[in-house]
């Protein structure tokens, strides 16, 4: 039978079966040396006729044959279980059942009483109770010591550990059996390990019918906690995940709820800086005109970047309603261009549009100001990052039902690499630290939204030292979109 750690008051306990887990789990179970407990077997004296030596050299080999036999099968058999178990564990997403299961399946495959699954705490290093045989709630409770403990020496050794006299030995704590009323007899305990590092223990306690662990039930256990600690791991993993992404929606949620409510409580007194700071502009002259002049700029772009701000809130939340209505959308380039004519000039650049068909209004059903808010957005883009005595150009095709517009320029040019980043909110092609150009980084981001809404789509092609080219295609009509 199996060598075991055992001993009593007056006798040493003999030294532990341990399992090396470098090496395979049949050599581990070979490895796990064997004893006799009741002396050599004397040779029966039946009366029956005894056998010549061929005869019974044969006998002696069928009998080994079939007990080799016997074992293959036992053992497919196992093997078997275990690939049905490993495909019920990979499935398992959640720990909670993922641990039951593991549990269920450990018990039935050995034939013991009792399973337990104790698990390191990533935070405190603490080895606890994570799942058990029957009442767990009070295991849980529980620290297992990493010192003087069978589930320690496991994980500190990183090697299976088989105990027969479990009383006797001195890593036992009777406080866990008398937590749940069971009576400990014989522990297996196998580390739960993935790649270098150990997680838990899975022990095994008191083999059925009085019987004791044999290598089947080694190899078992081996294997299955190698199974279970990759699940295991993976589970741990994808909760972590589903926490961390609950907590970035709380933050996005606060986020947005500080938006909605700053973006509010700031309009107030914003609309009555811009009522008086213009009432003061156009009653007085001179110094005091010119300064009451910054102050109405200076207000008019916060009252832009709070309408940015609330703008992105409503696509993110989906919340962004459409005001539909047919309008020329030569009309609205027209009028995008003129708003920038003056900024335009102060840096002595060029901004050309073209219109295909060249005679036609280009009547388009969408909602006028958020299509004026993404072509301004473009177009302050392309004047911002276009240096001094730069060509822009606006082009507008209708073709296939659809309008193609392009905003070109010859500024900076953007890196392949950050075609798509530049659409993501807050996101600035140039350095924090060393910023030239002013801006939130919000404006592309919030064009793009808006034209997904109206059906469409948005993209850019560009050269780093020679310019961009930001293009949208939005159907003519709603149901051009459909079809």
């Amino acid at each position: 039978m199996l060598r075991f750690l055992h001993g009593s008051e007056d006798q040493e306990p003999e030294s532990d079966s341990k399992v090396d887990p470098a090496t395979s789990d049949a050599k581990q179970a070979e490895e796990i040396s064997l004893e006799t407990s009741d002396g050599p077997e004397e040779s029966s004296e039946s009366g029956l006729p005894e056998l010549d030596e061929p005869a019974l050299a044969l006998t002696n080999e069928s009998v080994l044959l079939k007990e080799k036999i016997e074992g293959l099968e036992r053992r497919i058999g196992y093997l078997e279980r275990i690939v049905k178990v490993s495909q019920i564990l990979n499935s398992t997403l959640s720990l909670e059942p993922l641990l039951q299961i593991i549990i269920q399946s450990a018990t039935e495959l050995t034939n013991t009483e009792a399973c337990s699954i104790m698990l390191l705490e990533k935070n405190t290093g603490e080895l606890r109770f994570a799942e058990a045989t029957g009442n767990s709630d009070e295991l849980k409770k529980m620290s297992v010591p990493l010192e003087n403990s069978i589930g320690g020496w496991v994980i500190r050794k990183n090697k299976p550990l088989l105990i027969r006299d479990a009383k006797n030995d001195p890593r036992w704590h009777g406080g866990v059996d008398e937590s749940i009323a069971f009576e400990t007899h014989s522990i297996l305990g196998v580390p739960l390990k993935v790649r270098d590092r150990t997680i838990g223990v899975l022990e095994l306690v008191n083999k059925k019918d009085e019987q004791n662990f044999t290598e089947d039930d080694i190899q078992i256990a081996i294997t299955l906690s190698a199974q279970a600690a990759i699940a295991i791991e993976n589970a741990r993993l994808l909760d972590e995940l589903q926490e961390a992404y609950r907590d970035l929606s709380e933050l996005d949620q606060i986020k947005n709820d500080f938006v909605s409510i700053a973006s509010h409580e700031l309009r107030t007194p914003l609309a009555v800086i811009l009522g008086y700071a213009t009432f003061l502009r156009d009653n007085v002259s001179g110094h005091a005109s010119e300064q009451l002049e910054i102050v109405l700029s200076s207000a008019v772009r916060l009252r832009a970047l709070i309408d940015d701000m609330v703008n992105l809130r409503h696509i993110q939340t989906e919340e962004i309603q459409l005001q539909r209505s047919i309008f020329s959308l030569r009309q609205l380039v027209l009028d995008v261009v003129k708003e920038f004519s003056e900024i335009v000039s102060g840096k002595q650049q060029i901004l050309t549009t073209k219109f295909e068909p060249a005679d036609d209004p280009l009547n388009i059903d969408a909602d006028r100001q958020k299509l004026y808010l993404i072509l301004a957005n473009l177009v302050s883009n392309a004047i911002k990052f276009t240096p001094a005595q730069g060509r822009i150009h606006i082009n507008v095709e209708f073709k296939d039902h659809k309008y193609w517009v392009s905003v070109i320029d010859t500024g900076i040019g953007i890196p392949k690499s950050d075609y798509e980043r530049i659409f993501d909110q807050f996101y600035q092609v140039e350095p924090s630290l060393t910023r030239k150009y002013q801006g939130m980084g919000i404006g592309l981001s919030i064009a793009r939204g808006m034209i997904e809404v109206h059906q469409g789509r948005m993209w850019i092609e560009s050269v780093v030292g020679k310019g961009s080219k930001f293009s949208f295609v939005l159907p003519s009509a709603p149901d051009v979109a459909q079809s």
